[in-house]
């Protein structure tokens, strides 16, 4: 399962209350961020995230270099032994960052990434929808990216409701300014009537 959304959608505090709440149940539960979650993972987060402006495709070829190390070190070995898998952004933010706001397309996004977690793709995606003016009164500390103009983030905006509605077998649309711990129950009744 993966959680998606603009910068200060609510993504990790959600992605955390359901962690907390699948391991109460008793369940493995494994946790991951992207870009990170291993050392090739977090130097490219700081290079993407805290490092020089680079073109669109760079930054589209360095979140999948990141997405195929952890899916082959970290995704796969954990699915493999019956973990539940839980993903701070995966594939869908680069076909919403670089894909559709950046303009390289989201079919060239999808496939370079389709290839790279050898067509592991989530179950389900949580997307929190949120005014991206509120989102960014949500980040304390911008990085890069968060740091882009309001124009940019509405387009981000734009291209999840976009992705939400060309692939809805999938994404699953909430409202990201509902109290935390109300839509994470919310989150779990959406993940218990899809397993």
């Amino acid at each position: 399962m993966t959680f998606e959304g603009v910068d200060g959608s609510g993504k990790s505090t959600q992605a955390e209350l359901l962690r907390d709440a699948l391991a109460a149940e008793g369940r493995e539960v494994v946790l991951t961020r992207e870009p990170g979650g291993t050392d090739v993972g977090e130097r490219v987060r700081e290079l993407v995230l805290n490092g020089p402006d680079m073109t669109p495709w760079a930054e589209a070829a360095l979140f999948a270099a990141a997405r195929a190390e952890l899916v082959a070190t970290v995704i796969r070995p954990a699915l493999d032994r019956g973990a539940d898998v839980i993903a701070d952004r995966y594939v869908d933010s680069s076909l919403a960052y670089q894909g559709i706001a950046r303009g390289v397309g989201v079919d060239h996004v999808l496939e370079l990434n389709l290839h790279v977690v050898q067509h592991l793709m989530p179950d389900l995606t949580v997307l929190l929808l949120l005014d991206p003016s509120e989102a960014g009164r949500r980040v304390v500390a911008p990085d890069r990216l968060e740091s882009e103009g309001a124009d940019f983030h509405r387009r981000v905006d734009a291209a999840y409701r976009e992705l939400a509605e060309r692939f809805p077998e999938r994404i699953v649309a909430l409202d990201g300014g509902r109290p935390a711990v109300e839509l994470s129950e919310v989150i779990r009744e959406r993940l218990r009537s899809r397993i």
